[in-house]
This record gives C-alpha cells, sequence and structure tokens, in this order.
C-alpha cells in the first residue's frame, strides 16, 4: 500500500492528541463527581447550587498535573468534550427588561417631577403585583396630575410624526405599549444572540408571556459569573478622554488633606473611647484613609498610644508634603491610579462621598479598569479619571459602531477590531485629532476596557480595542458590541442550577443500551465477515474515539442530537467497510488472489463510498450554517464524523490489511463465514416490476398518515414547539426526574400534550412543564391545568399534595410557583431548520446531477428524501391510533436529520452501482440493468441496514420512555429509508431517466412489426 507510513504517522498523531485532550474529560469527571458527593446530603438530596458553589470555589485553583504543567479548574473546562443541557443540566437564569427605562426613554428622560412621581408609584406596584406596567403608570399618571394629557411629556422632538401637543391619551397608550413589547422583543433576540454566541451548546431561551421576562436556560455552566455579566451586559459603550494627572492634582492634595484632618480627629477620639477590653474602637474611615495612603491598620490601638498615633498622623503628613497623594497609595502613572483589588470598595467608599466629589472638576468621573494585572504577587487595578461633557456624557458612544469582532493586535494580544458609520467616524476622526499624545479610555458599562494613546488621526472609523484580553474576554465585548445596545436593562430575578433534561437513570439506559447495540453489531461482524469483522471493528473504535476527541479539542459539548449524529456515522463507518468486503469477495469469488482482490476491493468500493460521503457532509455543512441550536449541533457532530469514518474505514483498514497480508496471496485472511458464505448470492427479483404497486403503497400509507394528522388537529407536539405552564414542586425527597416524566405523561390530560421535567436547584424540587391546554388563556384553563398537574403527580407517585410548602412532610409535595412560557424552539429556529433543509435539496441535487450527469438520479435521490421524511410523520399518526402518543420535540428534529443522512448514503450506493452496470452492459435492458444493479448491492443494503438497526433497536428496547419517541423516530426512518433507495429513488431514476428512450424504442418496435 503507497502511503502507509504517513497512514500510520497521522493515526499515531491524531490518537495522541485525542488522548490528550479527553484526559481533561476524565478529571472534569471525577470533579464533578466529588463536587457532587460534597452537595449531597445524608438522605441522599443533591443541591445544586452548592454543587456549583464547590466547582466555584476551586475554579482557579491547580486541580491536574500534567507531565509536569498544573492546570486549573477553569483551564480543564474549556479543554475538556462538555455534555449538553439534555445530558449535563446548567444554569437556569430569568432576567426582567425594566420597561421604566422604556417609558422614561420614550418620554427623553423628561426631568418632570409628576411624570417622574407616577413613573416611581407605577414601578412599585408593577413589581408587587405585576401586570401591565404602561396601564399602571397611566393610573398613577392620572392621579398625580388630575388627568392632565400624556403628551405634555410626551411630545419630544424623538417623538415627532408620532405624537404631538393634540395626541389623545389612548394613541399615546398604544405607542407607549408597542414600544414596551417591541422593546422586550429587542432584548429577548439580543439575549438569544449573545447565548447562542456565548459558546454553549443547545442552549433554551423562553420569554414568560405576559411579563418582562425571559427566561435562559445555558448547559454545563463552568462560570456563572461571567454568564451573568454576559446576560445583564447593557453593552453602553462610550468613549471618553483621559485627564492627565497633574491636570487634577490640586484636586487630589486638597482631597488628602481633608482625609488627614478626618484621620487626625478620629484617632484623638479614639484616645478617649474605650471598649470593655480596653480596646480603642476605631472608625471605619481609619481603614479607608490606611488603605488610600498605603499604610495598615492591623489589630487595636492602646489607651496610651496616641503619640504613636500623632506620629502616624505626622508621616502622612510628610508624605503630603512630598506630592504623595493618598489616592497614589501604590503606584501611579501619567493617567492614571494604581491600586490593590483588594481595596477597590474602601476607594469607592470615599470617591462616591458627596464633599469628596465637589473637591474635583464637575467634568470629572473614575472608572475602574475591567480587569486586574499582576505585578509582584498583587493584583494592580488602575481608577482612570474621565473627562466628561455635559451632564456626564460621553463624546462619543456606541451606536455608531457597525461591526465588531475578535482579532489580535499587532503583538498578537486579543483585541477587537470595530467599524464605525459616517457620524461616527466624522465624530471620531474630530475626537482623536484633538488628543493626539494622550489617551481615550474605551469604557463599557462604566468599566475601561482599554485606553490606549492615540498617536495619531484616525479618519475613517476603523479602530481596535486593546488591552489585557484573553480570548474569551475579546470574544465576549465582540459579541457584545455586534449584537448591539439592549433597548432596556436586564436584571437577573431568578437564578438557579437545573439537573438534566434526561435524569441520571434515563442517561444510563440510553448509554447502556448504545453500548449492547455495539457489542451486538460487533459480534456480528466477526460472525459474518470472519477476520474482516475485526478490522471493520477495530476501524468502528477508532472513528468513535476521533469523534470524542476532537469534539473535545474544539471544546464542543456532547448532546443527544450529537448521539444521534454519532449513531449515524457508526451506520455509514459500517457501511463503507462492509462495501468493501463485498467488493473483495466478488473479486475472489471471479479467481483473482487474494492481493489483487483487496486493491481491486478498495478501488471499486472507493467511488461509491466517497459519494456518500461527500452528499452527507454537505448536508452537514449546510445545516451548520443555517441552522441554531440542536440543530447545529447535530451537523457538527455529523461533519466530524464522516471525516473521522472516512479515514477510519478506507485508510486504517487498508494498512490493517497490508500487515495482515505480509504473506502475499498465501496470507490466511478471510472475508467470509460459513453464515455469509452463500449468503443473497444468485438472487434474481424483479424490483423494477413491482414499482407501481409500491408506489401505490407508499403513498396510500402517507395520505392516511397525512389525514390522520389532520383529523386529530396535528401531532404530539411538545414543550418545545408550544411553549406551555411550568411548575416548581417540592417533593422534600429526592424524586427521578425521567420517572416523574413518565408517570404524569401517562395521565389521561397529559397524553397528546407535551411535558418536560427537570431537577431544579436540588434533587428534591421538579420543574415540570406541560404545553397542556396552551391555547388556552383564561384563569379557568390555569387553574385546571394546575390541577390536572396535582393529580398527574398523585397518580404516579402515590403522594398527596399539601398548599405549606415551607412544612412539607413525607409522602407529600408542594407547587411552589408557577408560570406560563414561550416555545424553546423560537420561530427563528423552525424558520432555519426549513430553509437549511430547503438548501440542503437543492445542493444535493446539483452534485448527484454533476456525478451522474442524468437529471433522474437527482430527483430520485430528493423525492426519496420527502419520501422518507413523510413516512416518519405519517408513522407518527398512524400508531397514534393504537395508544402510542410520541411526543414531538427538539430531538425528535435531529432523529429526522440522522435519517435523511442515512437514507442519502444508501441511496447513492445503489446509484453508483447502477451507474457501473449500466456502463459495463450497454446494449442490455435497461430494466434488467437496474434489477441487476439492486440485486448485486443487496447483500451490501441489508448487511448496513442490519448492523445500524441492531443498535437502535436496543435504543428502542431498553433505552427507556424518554428516549423512546427519538428511538422510535430513527427505527422508522432506518427501515424506510433501505426501503426507499430500493422501491422508490431507483424505479423514480427508471421511469425519469429512461422512460421516455425505453417508450420511444417499443414504438420504434412495433412499428417494424405493423410494416
Amino acid at each position: 500500500m503507497r502511503n502507509r507510513g504517513f497512514i500510520v504517522a497521522l493515526t499515531v498523531i491524531i490518537t495522541a492528541l485525542c488522548l490528550y485532550y479527553l484526559s481533561f474529560t476524565l478529571v472534569s469527571t471525577k470533579i464533578q463527581n466529588q463536587a457532587t458527593a460534597y452537595a449531597t446530603d445524608a438522605s441522599g438530596k443533591v443541591n445544586f447550587n452548592k454543587k456549583q458553589n464547590y466547582l466555584d470555589s476551586i475554579w482557579n485553583e491547580p486541580v491536574f498535573n500534567l507531565l509536569g504543567n498544573p492546570y486549573t479548574f477553569k483551564e480543564i473546562k474549556e479543554t475538556e468534550l462538555g455534555l449538553g443541557l439534555d445530558l449535563q443540566g446548567g444554569m437556569h437564569v430569568t432576567l426582567e427588561v425594566s420597561p421604566v427605562e422604556i417609558v422614561k426613554g420614550i418620554a427623553g428622560n423628561t426631568k418632570d417631577a409628576d411624570f417622574n412621581a407616577a413613573v416611581q408609584t407605577a414601578n412599585t406596584a408593577y413589581h408587587k403585583t405585576g401586570g401591565n406596567f404602561v396601564q399602571l403608570f397611566y393610573s398613577a399618571w392620572e392621579k398625580q396630575t388630575n388627568g392632565s394629557k400624556l403628551s405634555t411629556v410626551f411630545a419630544n422632538a424623538a417623538n415627532k410624526g408620532r405624537i404631538s401637543l393634540e395626541s389623545s391619551d389612548d394613541a399615546v397608550l398604544k405607542i407607549l405599549d408597542t414600544e414596551v413589547e417591541s422593546a422586550i422583543d429587542r432584548s429577548f433576540n439580543i439575549l438569544r444572540t449573545r447565548v447562542d454566541r456565548f459558546g454553549t451548546s443547545q442552549p433554551n431561551i423562553q420569554r414568560l408571556q405576559g411579563t418582562g421576562r425571559i427566561q435562559v436556560e445555558l448547559p454545563g455552566v463552568d462560570n456563572p459569573e461571567r454568564v451573568r455579566k454576559l446576560l445583564q451586559g447593557v453593552a453602553k459603550l462610550e468613549f471618553f478622554e483621559v485627564y492627565n494627572l497633574q491636570e487634577y492634582q490640586q484636586s487630589l492634595m486638597a482631597i488628602n488633606q481633608k482625609l488627614v484632618a478626618e484621620q487626625k480627629v478620629n484617632h484623638l477620639a479614639t484616645g478617649t473611647e474605650k471598649s470593655d477590653n480596653n480596646a480603642v474602637v476605631k472608625s471605619s474611615d481609619e481603614d479607608d484613609l490606611a488603605s488610600l495612603t498605603g499604610g495598615k491598620t492591623e489589630g487595636t490601638v492602646a489607651p496610651d498610644s496616641a503619640a504613636a498615633a500623632q506620629a502616624k498622623i505626622d508621616s502622612l503628613q510628610a508624605a503630603m508634603s512630598q506630592n504623595v497623594s493618598p489616592l497614589l497609595a501604590l503606584n501611579r502613572s501619567p493617567y492614571g491610579l494604581v491600586y490593590n483589588v483588594k481595596d477597590t470598595v474602601k476607594i469607592n467608599r470615599i470617591i462616591e462621598r458627596a464633599d469628596i466629589k465637589s473637591l474635583l472638576p464637575r467634568n470629572l468621573k473614575f472608572a475602574w479598569e475591567v480587569k486586574p494585572n499582576e505585578a509582584n504577587g498583587q493584583e494592580l487595578l488602575t481608577l482612570y479619571a474621565l473627562k466628561t461633557r455635559r451632564a456626564g456624557q460621553a463624546p462619543l458612544t456606541g451606536e455608531v459602531i457597525t461591526d465588531a469582532r475578535q482579532d489580535f493586535d499587532q503583538s498578537g494580544r486579543p483585541a477587537i477590531s470595530m467599524q464605525m458609520n459616517s457620524v461616527g467616524a466624522k465624530k471620531w476622526k474630530k475626537l482623536t485629532a484633538s488628543n493626539i499624545g494622550r489617551q481615550i479610555a474605551i469604557v463599557l458599562d462604566g468599566y475601561a476596557y482599554s485606553a490606549p494613546q492615540v498617536n495619531g488621526e484616525i479618519p475613517n472609523g476603523s479602530s481596535s480595542i486593546s488591552g489585557n484580553f484573553s480570548i474569551d474576554e475579546a470574544k465576549d465585548l465582540a459579541n457584545i458590541l455586534k449584537a448591539g445596545s439592549l433597548p432596556a436593562p436586564t436584571r437577573i430575578v431568578e437564578e438557579a442550577v437545573i439537573g438534566p433534561t434526561l435524569g441520571k437513570e434515563a442517561q444510563q439506559q440510553g448509554i447502556y443500551s448504545v453500548f449492547l447495540g455495539l457489542a451486538l453489531v460487533v459480534i456480528f461482524m466477526v460472525a459474518f465477515y470472519a477476520k474482516g469483522g475485526l478490522i471493520a471493528n477495530s476501524a468502528l473504535v477508532f472513528n468513535i474515539f476521533f469523534i470524542l476527541g476532537i469534539l473535545a479539542n474544539l471544546s464542543a459539548a456532547l448532546t443527544l442530537p450529537g448521539i444521534a449524529g454519532i449513531v449515524l456515522t457508526i451506520g455509514m463507518s459500517i457501511d463503507a467497510n462492509v462495501l468493501i468486503f463485498e467488493r473483495i469477495r466478488e473479486e475472489m469469488r471471479s479467481g483473482i488472489p487474494l492481493l489483487s482482490a483487496i486493491d481491486k476491493g478498495y478501488d471499486k468500493a472507493f467511488s461509491s463510498i466517497f459519494d456518500a460521503n461527500v452528499t452527507t457532509f454537505l448536508i452537514g455543512v449546510i445545516l451548520y450554517v443555517l441552522g441554531q441550536g440542536p440543530v447545529k449541533g447535530f451537523a457538527i457532530t455529523l461533519m466530524i464524523g464522516i471525516a473521522s469514518s472516512f479515514f477510519s474505514a478506507v485508510f486504517i483498514t487498508r494498512v490493517i490489511l497490508s500487515w495482515l497480508s505480509k504473506k502475499g496471496n498465501q496470507s490466511k485472511l478471510s472475508f467470509e463465514t460459513g453464515m455469509s458464505r452463500n449468503f443473497m448470492q444468485n438472487v434474481n427479483i424483479d424490483f423494477m416490476g413491482a414499482r407501481r404497486k409500491v408506489y401505490i403503497i407508499s403513498l396510500s400509507f402517507i395520505v392516511v398518515g397525512i389525514g390522520l394528522i389532520i383529523a386529530e388537529g396535528g401531532l404530539n407536539m411538545g414543550v418545545d414547539f408550544k411553549g406551555g405552564r411550568s411548575y416548581v414542586v417540592d417533593f422534600g425527597k429526592s424524586m427521578e426526574a425521567s420517572t416523574v416524566k413518565t408517570g404524569i405523561s401517562n395521565y389521561e390530560a397529559f397524553e397528546k400534550s407535551g411535558v418536560e421535567v427537570k431537577t431544579y436547584g436540588a434533587s428534591d424540587v421538579l420543574k415540570i412543564t406541560t404545553s397542556y391546554k396552551i391555547d388556552e388563556d383564561s384563569d379557568n384553563a390555569d387553574v385546571e391545568v394546575k390541577q390536572a398537574v396535582i393529580n398527574a403527580i398523585a397518580q404516579a407517585t402515590g403522594m398527596s399534595s399539601t398548599d405549606d410548602a415551607k412544612n412539607i412532610q413525607e409522602n407529600n409535595f408542594a407547587v411552589v410557583s408557577s408560570s406560563k412560557v414561550g416555545a424553546t424552539i423560537a420561530d427563528d429556529i423552525k424558520y432555519s431548520s426549513m430553509e437549511a433543509g430547503f438548501y440542503a435539496l437543492i445542493v444535493l441535487f446539483l452534485y448527484i446531477f454533476i456525478r451522474f450527469r442524468k437529471m433522474g438520479f437527482s430527483a430520485g435521490a430528493i423525492l426519496a428524501l420527502i419520501h422518507d421524511t413523510c413516512f416518519v410523520f405519517a408513522a407518527f399518526a398512524i400508531v397514534a391510533l393504537f395508544g402510542v402518543n410520541y411526543e414531538i420535540d427538539q430531538v425528535f428534529v435531529a432523529a429526522i436529520l440522522t435519517i435523511i443522512g442515512y437514507s442519502i448514503n444508501d441511496t447513492v450506493v445503489v446509484f453508483d452501482r447502477i451507474r457501473e452496470d449500466v456502463a459495463a452492459n450497454p446494449n442490455k435492458d435497461i430494466e434488467q440493468t437496474f434489477n441487476m444493479a439492486i440485486n448485486n448491492t443487496m447483500s451490501r443494503t441489508l448487511m448496513t441496514s442490519f448492523t445500524t438497526f441492531i443498535v437502535v433497536v436496543v435504543l428502542f428496547l431498553f433505552g427507556g420512555e424518554v428516549l423512546r419517541s427519538f428511538s422510535f423516530a430513527m427505527l422508522v426512518g432506518i427501515a424506510v429509508g433501505t426501503y426507499s433507495s430500493i422501491f422508490v429513488a431507483t424505479p423514480i431514476v427508471l421511469d425519469f431517466t429512461y422512460g421516455a428512450e425505453r417508450r420511444k424504442a417499443k414504438k420504434s418496435q412495433k412499428a417494424a412489426i405493423a410494416k
């Protein structure tokens, strides 16, 4: 084999890298287990918040040593193979978008006393009782002003053309309602953009209907503080000129004198004030001053230490005489003041005092550097003095930014590139021109991210924010800027760590089922292909290992849709080896020696394997580019899996075969056993002759299924698609989420409506969401659904409900809170999925047309995919007639995508054999050639389908109720994908491409006979 050394070297390198990255996953898993043990009490209840606190405490601590290099827990989490929300859980955050700021903004931030009083009253009522803020504000306004018109405060330049002094209150209220609602929608979209760019896999984000609140769930959150900053960031970017230290030195000296005088008074006072233990009562300001001046006030001062106190004051005054201000305690620079991080609270306490502010220039305000720098074992922060315009405003703000992205500066350090619009570019040019040689601070949400020195005028608005960033920090900042400023501030009003969608029991069932299925495949391959089966199994092991290692290298998260992608690539890996072995067996049956048979087998199978992998990879690319959420996660895993399976199945097996055949044609290599020797040999089934009957059967099945879907008012759509009502239920003892879900789903009211159950904060608290009666908004519906949930829980657990949530007794449970949520899969995710599917069909159509040179092959492949998708939906509707109501959720989307990938792979292999046989037998009847091609590939088709089918059947039978819908869709899809490649795609090619030619030939034949 040529290039064997290169293949071996590449395999060794990839294996070493996978071992390196997966080692971090093993360490992380061990630490996670330790955290779980720490957060588990004697009764077995796990407190997820306590677990997260444990992990936060070791975030920056070295926890792993590899080859002499220590790694912190943060570094391990950045390198491990993560798990998605469905497998691991994560952080639950509820944010509130403040309607107060929106209404104030529409009023132009007026200082009108009546307006602000009404806003304050409405805000208090809003947080007490909820409801519509605009209506609460209007009620407060009428009482405050005795019925004055709203237009008196809302008719301003910003609202010109919409609100005038003649506008009625109803017209103004309508505009306010619209603006508040659209602002919340914009906030929702911006947050969704930030969350999607944050780097987590399968995030959930929902609107809590009827409120200004947004609920976010992030899988496997490894740093809650980073998440809080990301979600609450207003992205208020401002550019400020920075004062030189000399420009406000006199103010610092005045502040110094004031603080020293206060300290002197405090010391004199402490000389006469004693506590019970003869210790001096120390003023809190003493600590502040000591911090500001760099001094230490350790312990207490004895009553007779007035002389020591006076000496300290004298030393402060001596320092002051050397022009050293207390605000220059640790270090100084021409522009900033530098402090230890631990002193920032005390510094803030001083600079926020009104009497201290009065000693500073009116247009000066301070801003801390966003990230500390380490020097001499200390963490230091710079405090910048910013020069403001009127009312504290900045000369330039972030609204002018048109683009922002993470980049690198000239020194290779992470930075952010920004581009401004024409208005911003003009102001930026003027600002930089007037500050050459000085600093301009780039301030985001009150923190200075960078304060670069201006080296020259910047005329085009294209700039770079550089500073002491990590890549993650630079990405976060760029993402926030690119997403845009939030129309109103958001604040976190609820926060909890949640458990996985799939409980531990469901995860174990799924993992055990997949491994059992794989074990059966391994045994079957050896039993069917002898040593060839062992080679295929080694390629399969390499394939799975490479997939997991590469996912870890990319810091990706493994989700249930990702596992679906792995199942598909497992099938494709087995398929490639089956194709090769079947080709080798064909050559050996015709009398060709072993080594030549191996060479020809690989050569002839390569085209089919290549086309099948490329078509599926194209689907992955399109899904990744256009898809969102679970679709994107599936696409990543699929693309990695295809590349890995192609390499392992084609190249690694070739190397292994070359080693095993060192003795040449005398090598003891076998690709068949007694079971497979005569399997599907000399088969001659007339598939094309039955095509019209098959058309009728397929069409009838799909029509019946669609009819049932229409008659039943649609499929059983889950919470992901419809939204629902959510209830937090406290059980007082640990409960298995998947067990409770199964029990609730069997309750009559929920048999045809989606149910989702997750642990919430602790293992004894569950969050239950159902789409039952989601289309009804009445109070009666709310009461009815809540009661149905209580009844379902009681029936499933044998426990009884109590209203006393603070004193839950044994065998009782209490509904702690409830809310109404929107669909997890937002409309844009649905539309992007459909868009991705549409473009995938177009690309597949073009690729197959280019490869096979006939339109009929493209039409057959695409129509077969549509047939398979419709067939699965119809199957779900038909089994519902027998009381089996499988739920349609976002995991079902992954199953459909897997089916499409499997079907196109199967179809292309059959097409490739047809192309080969047609070229080899140009004068043979085309229908016979098609039949011959299918019969010749029947062994391969059945073997590939059977091996993949084994894994999915085991998952369906033993994977648990939670995975039943997913595995059922896969089961139907694999069966129908195999069926369609033979009975749908191929007959369509015959009728579409060769039908006209055959009809023309028959007419000519009849005409000749007639003559």
